[in-house]
């Protein structure tokens, strides 16, 4: 692991040492784990954007799909 120093708010410290605390965890793991969650979360919001511009250039034509109804399996009829 790396070593960094971050400049933070006093109010956003106490609030990461209050639900480290009650997490029973430290606040460098706390913070990890709310770093890659952002990460994470950064991610598949660009993904969506993507799959919408990707939709937006070419949309789904009306019968697109349409082959795929007899394929479905809705259970006993």
């Amino acid at each position: 692991m790396r070593i960094i120093q971050m400049t933070l708010d006093e109010n956003l410290v106490k609030a990461v040492d209050r639900v480290s605390k009650q997490l029973n965890t430290s606040r460098s793991a706390f913070t990890r784990k709310a770093l890659r969650e952002a990460l994470a979360r950064h991610s598949r919001e660009q993904l969506e954007r993507k799959h919408r511009q990707g939709y937006a250039r070419h949309p789904v034509s009306v019968d697109e799909f349409s082959v795929w109804e007899r394929e479905q399996a809705w259970g006993e009829e």
